[in-house]
């Protein structure tokens, strides 16, 4: 089985060089740049299967080099943020990225979150178990469902609207399938985070919020429905 393999984008040394350490001694292999022009390169080198980037690097943002990324692929992004309140935790989270991280972090805490987000995407080299959000996709009958012009392949992990196809991220489709799988249910942001993101604890609902609307803008924007006080729900 491969290692799993990240790109870490950060241009503080000693921040850079101790995090690959830890994510190194829990088995992953790691290319550590301290810019986004070298992380950009890195990226289309290598192909990492998960990008850490830091949202203040120089030459390249990591908010730009997120959306770069995105342009070519479904990679997991992960944003490393110094401030929880911070609009760039909102700017990186709208340029596609699937998580964030507060600085400082505890190392445990972001190999935990970076295995979350891996368990979601499907790469059994960084998984540590547990039933989690594969349960929204089981709890789906196979075949082809229909909300209006909408369709969601449960199968395939493909949809369309109008008959033309749409493209998503993994997580947009994890949490296009929650809300598949209970068309007209209001479901709450802390379910989402726990069926979708894999969150076990109390989480920040932005990240639910920037991904729905990030979806209704690709399958429509009144076909997910905002629930004032209680959450979001799907219209049949």
């Amino acid at each position: 089985m491969a290692d799993t393999h990240v790109l870490f984008v950060e241009d503080d040394d000693v921040i850079r060089e101790a995090t690959q350490l830890a994510l190194e001694r829990d088995g992953f292999v790691v290319t550590a740049v301290p810019d986004g022009l070298t992380g950009l390169e890195s990226f289309r080198a290598r192909r990492p299967d998960i990008a850490l980037l830091d949202v203040m690097v120089p030459g390249l943002d990591g908010v730009s080099l997120c959306r770069r990324i995105r342009d070519e692929s479904t990679v997991p992004v992960i944003m490393l943020s110094a401030r929880a309140d911070s609009i760039d935790v909102v700017l990186g989270l709208e340029a596609g990225a699937d998580d964030y991280v507060t600085k400082p972090f505890d190392g445990a805490v972001l190999v935990a979150r970076i295995r979350a987000v891996l368990r979601r995407f499907g790469h059994a080299s960084g998984a540590a178990g547990g039933a989690g959000p594969e349960a929204a996709s089981e709890a789906i009958e196979g075949g082809v469902l229909r909300f209006g012009d909408l369709e969601v392949d449960t199968e395939g992990m493909e949809v369309r609207k109008a008959g033309a196809p749409v493209a998503l991220t993994p997580t947009e489709m994890r949490l296009l399938l929650e809300f598949s799988a209970a068309p007209g249910t209001v479901l709450s942001r802390d379910r989402l985070l726990e069926r979708v993101w894999d969150y076990g604890w109390g989480g920040d609902t932005r990240v639910v919020d920037v991904h729905v609307q990030r979806l209704r803008g690709k399958i429509g924007q009144d076909r997910i429905e905002t629930v004032r006080g209680f959450g979001y729900k799907l219209r049949g």
